[in-house]
């Protein structure tokens, strides 16, 4: 009798299910990872223009976000991102109540997932100083791990 060289098809077709079992559960787990790391990228996006938020209060200036401030405005420096709706500039939009309040809002868009595109970001700061964010307008299909701790969906 012949000595057996390479794999039976019987060998194939374990090896094939093995994987498409290995692949069914791999892939919604790293697609509901993708959606945390760009909702949680998004988040750090829009806070880090808290400090300067806070410089624009501090000079009793109005916050914008746009590229020509008047002497009277204060840009807060948003260079844009991939993950939100808008234009380079238009991402984040800016809603001065009474200062010193503030809400920094952003819509994720752009090369977001299907999953998370549409929610609102909203950094918020009240008059007492105190910041706090939500996510809000979620898509139907948002799962509550999407949103980071520090970022609750509201």
């Amino acid at each position: 009798m012949k000595a057996q060289k390479g794999f039976t098809l019987i060998e194939l077709m374990i090896v094939v299910a093995i994987i498409g079992i290995l692949a069914a559960i791999a892939i919604p787990q790293y697609q509901d990872y993708t959606a945390r790391t760009q909702v949680t990228r998004a988040v750090s996006e829009v806070s880090a223009l808290k400090t300067a938020a806070e410089s624009a209060i501090l000079e009793g200036k109005e916050i914008v976000s746009s590229k020509t401030p008047t002497k009277d405005q204060y840009d807060i420096g948003f260079t844009g991102s991939t993950l939100l709706k808008g234009s380079e500039k238009g991402h984040i939009t800016v809603k001065n109540g009474t200062l010193p309040t503030v809400q920094l809002e952003a819509t994720l868009d752009g090369s977001s997932g299907a999953a998370i595109k549409g929610a609102v970001i909203t950094v918020s700061r009240t008059a007492d100083g105190v910041w706090g964010c939500s996510i809000s307008s979620t898509p139907a299909n948002w799962k509550p791990n999407y949103a980071p701790s520090n970022c609750p969906k509201s």
